[in-house]
């Protein structure tokens, strides 16, 4: 994606010299793959996972340490995450004042290893996260190198564009009462009903990241959209479920397919309209 000479965000918090402690507890990753599949399988798949998990947070403790002072593609990387953050300030600042809305920027963290966050503390297991408590996004660079060695995924710098773009997504939602409305409606409902409701919310969420891009067109080059698409189908449920289990289970699914994620996202980039992320009437 074109974004050398660009504006640059000055709303991310670059905590990447310091390396956090503390256990983390995971406050609800959005594609985070370790978090993700305690909670969409449990049971048996579950218990393996978790010791991983475990030895991946042990030894932090409560003590803070100093982290290696960043490299240039570090910094590189981090201008980058700025660029794209302002490329999102100034399309969802446009959108919601022609919706007669005012849009509340929200704050990046950049961080390694792991972080305290108003949702509890989180390490770099949980992949990149929104905190509705904070209302801010935070994320470990390091996670796409794992999406794609481990998960299949292209990889690129349009991935790391696409989950920026669908974390605030999940701002979009707060901002806009979707959250909180969605968790009031499944207050009640079965496990698998329940599970329904959070499928919509995270398409829509790949539906906003979609608008985003179609906003965002004269910035794109070649093969930034299928970057983009193939992130999306790595972290559907049922590619994480078939590669680590064999098997799905539709009931527990709480992102959506890999067609499911790659059909509104794509929805998004093609309408640019928001009152098209219809998912929560769609996804039942």
């Amino acid at each position: 994606m074109k974004w050398k000479g660009s504006r640059q965000s000055d709303n991310v918090e670059d905590r990447r010299s310091i390396s956090g402690g503390g256990k983390a507890i995971i406050g609800g990753g959005v594609i985070g793959i370790i978090v993700l599949l305690l909670n969409l399988f449990g049971g048996e798949t579950g218990q393996q996972i978790a010791p991983i998990l475990e030895q991946m947070q042990g030894g932090q403790g409560q003590q803070t340490e100093a982290a290696a002072p960043l490299s240039k593609e570090d910094e590189e990387m981090g201008n980058f995450v700025r660029a794209m953050l302002a490329y999102n300030e100034d399309t969802w600042t446009k959108i919601f004042t022609q919706h007669g809305m005012t849009y509340e920027k929200p704050k990046l963290v950049l961080f390694k290893g792991a972080v305290q966050t108003a949702c509890g503390g989180a390490s770099s297991a949980s992949g990149p996260f929104y905190c509705p408590g904070d209302r801010k996004v935070y994320m470990d660079l390091d996670f796409f190198e794992e999406l794609k060695t481990k998960f299949g995924a292209k990889g690129g710098d349009f991935a790391i564009a696409y989950v920026i773009a669908h974390e605030i997504g999940h701002h979009i939602q707060t901002l806009m009462g979707t959250s909180s409305k969605m968790r009031q409606e499944q207050q009640g409902k079965s496990e698998a009903e329940a599970n329904k409701l959070s499928v919509a919310l995270e398409l829509q969420a790949d539906f906003y990241a979609g608008v985003w891009a179609h906003d965002n067109q004269e910035k794109l080059e070649a093969g930034d959209i299928e970057e983009a698409l193939s992130a999306a189908s790595a972290v559907g449920d049922d590619a994480i479920q078939s590669k680590m289990q064999g098997h799905v289970v539709p009931d527990s699914f709480t992102h959506g397919t890999s067609e499911q994620r790659m059909y509104w996202f794509k929805k998004g980039y093609k309408t640019g309209d928001i009152t098209q992320g219809t998912t929560f009437e769609e996804i039942r």
